[in-house]
């Protein structure tokens, strides 16, 4: 790949998704897989203004033998220096950067049993950090090619041309692969803005989700909630995207409200393994059947991980004639495929899905109809044939989806 492309999608990451500063510090956690690229947008983010950027790699290899011999109280526990480091990087850094490249197959073998037990374990020590950190940093998080991963996508290919056709489908699906990315963004995120103020306009109580491979779905939405999409606004109104690639406008939906069977379309990687052709069925707002041809008994671990975890945290429209979808890629990434059609997400909702979001405290959030969860995973059920009705407040109903793309 030409370095002059990787710098751009580099500059693309500094200056949209994170949208640095004069001034500003910056946080990037990436593996071990492409630390030439990861060195291209640490320059960036200095020509951008930062004053500091820090970055910390890991490596799943590592992670996995971690997991494997440390015992469930080991890592069950926040040590005293890890507790130190969570707490100067949420005072400290006011930019986060996640740069995936994990193989999806990576943690395969590992006792999902014990880990689940730690994430437990952990997440009330790390809970108020997160809550500290929430829309007041910039973040983003975005990819690059690791080698396993590259091989999983395009096993036909040699390493080294799996590697390179990776980079291809990332720069081309994350809009980074013309002449002027930054450009290609500020109108994508045009067009995101158009569709969620049309979205929001209309009133909606509910949305009825139908496709012809059975999902047959009815989701409540919150009184005061709306939808976004693209660029999203710190409190003190700085702006970054999240998600690079990204096609969806996303809402909460009200906690608990949801009716019916959804089946996945796309594989799911969830903590290092994959969770292929699965479905979930609702009643009284909750998950209280899994079905799946490939890591059931994962599937039936990750919706039980809490009491929040087997309800819905996400309703995520996008269009089946997408970028992503189009590639004709499947990534066995999260990022990518969920960017490929509508998906759902169980586990945690997102405050500032609220209107006035602001003025809420977390737990008033949660009041208001925000689920609360140690997880949020999200699983495609998107299909070329997905038909969308929005119900509104008044009853009146209205297409948003026809054969799997926008109906406006």
């Amino acid at each position: 790949m030409r370095k002059t492309q990787l710098k751009k999608y580099a500059k693309l990451l500094a200056r949209v998704g994170l949208n640095v500063k004069k001034g500003q510090t910056v946080f990037i956690g990436a593996g071990l897989d492409q630390p030439e690229f990861v060195t291209m947008v640490v320059e960036e983010c200095y020509k951008a203004g930062a004053s500091e950027v820090y970055v910390e790699w890991s490596h799943q290899p590592v992670e996995k033998l971690s997991a494997n011999y440390r015992s469930l109280e080991s890592l069950s526990q926040l040590k005293p220096w890890a507790k130190a480091k969570w707490e100067f990087k949420a005072a400290n850094y006011s930019c986060r950067l996640f740069i995936e490249s994990e193989d999806p197959d990576g943690m395969n073998g590992v006792d999902q049993d014990k880990m689940s037990a730690a994430r437990r374990a952990m997440y009330p020590q790390i809970k108020p950090f997160r809550l500290a950190i929430e829309n007041r940093h910039q973040w983003c998080i975005a990819a690059v090619p690791g080698k396993a991963w590259a091989k999983k996508v395009f096993p036909h290919l040699s390493e080294t041309k799996a590697v390179e056709e990776m980079w291809k489908v990332i720069l081309m699906t994350a809009r980074a692969g013309g002449k002027n990315p930054i450009k290609a963004w500020k109108e994508h995120n045009e067009d995101l803005d158009a569709r969620c103020k049309y979205l929001n306009d209309l009133g909606l109580q509910y949305v009825e989700i139908k496709s012809a491979n059975g999902t047959d779905i009815k989701i409540e939405l919150n009184e005061d909630g709306r939808f976004a999409g693209g660029k999203e606004k710190t409190l003190k109104g700085r702006i970054f995207n999240p998600n690079i690639p990204s096609e969806e406008v996303f809402t909460s939906p009200k906690a608990g409200s949801v009716e019916g069977i959804v089946y996945s379309t796309k594989p799911l990687s969830y903590m290092g393994e994959i969770i292929d052709n699965f479905s979930m069925r609702f009643e009284n707002g909750k998950v209280v059947e899994v079905k799946a041809e490939k890591g059931e008994a994962l599937l039936k671990h990750m919706v039980s991980m809490d009491e929040g975890a087997g309800k819905l945290g996400e309703v995520a429209l996008i269009p089946y004639d997408s970028p992503i979808s189009n590639s004709g890629v499947l990534f066995y990434n999260t990022l990518f495929d969920e960017n490929a059609s509508c998906h759902l997400a169980v586990g945690q909702g997102f405050n500032e899905c609220l209107k006035g979001f602001e003025k809420y405290t977390d737990e008033e959030c949660k009041k208001r109809g925000i689920n609360e969860s140690m997880i949020h995973v999200d699983f495609m059920i998107g299909a070329k044939d997905t038909d969308i009705v929005g119900i509104k407040k008044t009853g009146g109903r209205v297409q948003i989806f026809k054969d799997g793309n926008w109906a406006f």
